[in-house]
């Protein structure tokens, strides 16, 4: 397997990478009973040095259950018929995924509502009780 470029800066060397084959799911005649076409593409996000701790974290985070217990992420594509087009699909999943979390999300900046904004909300708030409040029983002169 060669490397997978992710970036002009990041490269995934083909040391981090494994992949396997299997036969898919689902319907599709002979081809899938005979034929090992899904491929399940393995990342060894433990061991490698292509990514920062920082992204790595990330990455952990965005993978979800693609982590498997030994800290690889598995991407697995099927959707093909032939096991070369499920490589390229599932090195292109695995590059989104990697792409994804190569972007540090930005921070946060805390903000405080404005004194003209409190005060239009605390007016629509005294409109509404006094809409509510006139909806109520009308007295008569009975009572």
């Amino acid at each position: 397997m060669k490397h997978l470029p992710i970036t002009d800066e990041v490269t995934v060397p083909a040391a981090d990478l494994s992949w396997s084959a299997a036969r898919s799911s689902g319907p599709g005649g002979q081809n899938v009973n005979k034929v090992a076409t899904k491929v399940t593409l393995r990342f060894d996000l433990d061991a490698t040095d292509a990514l920062t701790q920082a992204q790595k974290r990330r990455l952990r985070q965005l993978a979800g259950r693609r982590l498997d217990a030994e800290g690889g992420v598995l991407v697995s594509a099927q959707a093909e018929r032939s096991q070369t087009q499920n490589l390229e699909r599932a090195r292109a999943n695995l590059r989104k995924l990697i792409l994804s979390s190569l972007v540090a999300p930005r921070r946060r900046v805390a903000t405080k509502p404005s004194k003209s904004q409190k005060r239009r909300r605390l007016q629509e708030k005294r409109r509404q009780s006094e809409k509510k409040r006139k909806r109520g029983a009308v007295r008569g002169e009975d009572d």
